[in-house]
């Protein structure tokens, strides 16, 4: 499963590092707009994870840093939107220099391919992710904790509905659903297709990738 995720993932990279600053702004605004009109139905997807959860005894304060609420998805919305408003990321010049030959010679922002991101119950950080991915022209693989996955479930096929509509690829968007910590490790080992690796958690999770980690991090 991962390997297909890996594939399309490079096929995703291609489009997008080509897509142009407005292109990806309308898909933002697009995956914005979803989250908004959509609202009802990530509640409902996320009651799931929270039933979930606290049939698991998870704490009040996970608890809490789970639940989506309506002001908590116009937060996420909002957040989208004001990386649509930042400027643009690829193609800067960061440095230049000529030669006495004449020769002139650039350093310039490029995307850096495919990135995976652990996170934890933080559904939150779904619409994050993707939407500074998408603006820096980069494909995401997302990995979020098994607590989140009704809710990480339901967002990224809005993200990837957004996407469509835009004429960009869904698969620059995606999201691994199998949950156990061995899908984790693999993806920490995914030197094929992952470019660089980003881990958004706690002490546990960054030990984890430290031990395990083979893709840059």
């Amino acid at each position: 499963m991962l390997e297909r995720l890996g594939i399309n993932a490079k096929e995703a990279e291609k489009t997008l590092m080509v897509a142009s600053s407005e292109k990806k702004n309308q898909a933002l605004k697009k995956i914005a707009e979803g989250l908004i009109e959509n609202t009802d139905k990530i509640i409902e997807a996320n009651k799931v994870d929270l039933e979930n959860g606290e049939k698991n005894g998870m704490a009040k304060s996970m608890l809490d840093r789970l639940k989506l609420d309506k002001e908590r998805i116009e937060g996420m919305a909002k957040g989208v939107l004001d990386v649509a408003t930042l400027p643009e990321p690829v193609g800067r010049i960061l440095s230049a220099t000529e030669r006495p030959n004449g020769l002139r010679i650039e350093k310039v922002s490029t995307p850096i391919g495919v990135i995976a991101v652990i996170f934890e119950a933080r559904p939150n950080v779904t619409p994050d992710a993707a939407s500074l991915c998408l603006k820096s022209s980069n494909a995401v693989i997302l990995k979020g904790g098994k607590e989140a996955i009704h809710s990480n479930r339901c967002m990224v096929a809005l993200m990837r509905s957004a996407l469509e509509q835009c004429s960009l690829p869904a698969d620059a968007i995606q999201l691994i659903e199998d949950t156990s910590r061995e899908s984790t490790i693999e993806l920490m080992k995914c030197n094929r297709y992952v470019d660089v690796l980003i881990p958004r958690g706690g002490a546990g999770l960054i030990q984890s990738v430290v031990q395990n980690a083979t893709v840059p991090v």
